[in-house]
């Protein structure tokens, strides 16, 4: 008896051990023998993560990102840990994740069902929508409007994969450009190289913003798509979307959010001083109130039409 109360105690022991080395295999246990964690960064993010006037990266993500990096740094008791910012873009955030370059990626990135077979994704952080942005004087109102004309949109996202869909689909007859980032985008619409520029309705209305003439612009009240923002880390590497699923839990329910949002949504923020005042909408409080990574648009809002047809042919 006293034999087979010893082997349990040494096997418990044993599970316990192997317990505790496996919350330090993967990614944890490169941050800890390395002291460094690698996240990637976006230069025309604004405001979730981009290059200031003093070309230091920031932004709600990367604070977000931060919160995460401290509570890691608890879990693995160490006394400091360094972090490296890797720039990267819409058509290199996944390949550099999947290949070991970042670890996290702090940025203005889609969680959706198709990106969830290649990575993983923490608790939703903010949710927006697919909509167009075009110049007052051009008369673009809805989707149908854009018939026959250059559009741009930017290479790697999942904006751009819906309105290549789109065209197809409506026998629109767009000429649709890739642009390498937000920023070059913007500025073919800017400059007339194109009528209008698809993309998340946040970052449009932050290039808008913060452009030489804001009030030249307007964005469609028709909606593409939802689009559930999410921080994005390597598939398969259960001990660390724990790690970083607790730490984004915890900054969400804990109210901690309310204070990095009203940073960067309700005040002046670098490099202009312009206030984007924009309230948190009622589709992230229910997600601050009850985390949850989920890709499906549906969990998050009413899905519109457009993106209903382009969800129903990827099935």
């Amino acid at each position: 008896m006293k034999f087979s109360k010893l082997l349990g105690a040494l096997i418990g022991a044993g599970l316990i051990a192997g317990a505790a080395q496996a919350q330090e295999t993967g990614t944890l246990k490169k941050i800890k023998d390395t002291g460094t964690i690698t996240i990637g960064v976006r230069d025309s993010s604004i405001p979730f993560s981009y290059l200031d006037d003093k070309q230091s990266y920031q932004g709600y993500s990367i604070d977000l990102c931060l919160k995460v990096v401290t509570s890691i740094q608890k879990q693995l008791g160490l006394g400091a840990l360094s972090v490296k910012m890797n720039p990267v873009t819409s058509a290199t955030r996944i390949p550099l994740m999947a290949n070991g370059t970042i670890d996290l990626e702090c940025g203005s990135t889609t969680n959706n069902v198709e990106r969830q077979k290649q990575v993983s994704f923490a608790p939703t952080t903010f949710v927006t929508a697919n909509r167009i942005l075009s110049k007052k004087s051009s008369g673009i109102k809805v989707l149908a409007d854009l018939k026959g004309k250059t559009v741009v949109s930017t290479s790697g996202t999942s904006n751009l994969k819906q309105l290549t869909t789109l065209n197809v689909d409506q026998n629109l007859g767009m000429n649709i450009l890739p642009a390498k980032d937000h920023a070059e985008a913007f500025l073919m619409v800017e400059t007339g190289r194109a009528v209008a520029f698809v993309m998340d309705d946040i970052l449009l209305a932050s290039l808008a913003a913060n452009s030489k003439a804001p009030t030249d612009y307007e964005i469609s009240k028709e909606a593409l798509s939802v689009e559930p923002y999410g921080i994005m880390m390597r598939k398969d590497d259960a001990a660390f979307k724990k790690a970083v699923d607790t730490a984004i839990s915890n900054v969400l329910t804990s109210g901690d959010v309310n204070r990095i949002y009203y940073k960067w949504f309700q005040q002046p923020i670098p490099p202009k001083g312009i206030n984007l005042n924009i309230p948190m909408s009622e589709q992230l409080k229910a997600v601050v109130a009850k985390p949850t990574d989920s890709g499906e648009p549906s969990a998050y809002a009413a899905v519109p039409e457009a993106q209903k047809a382009v969800l129903k042919k990827k099935k």
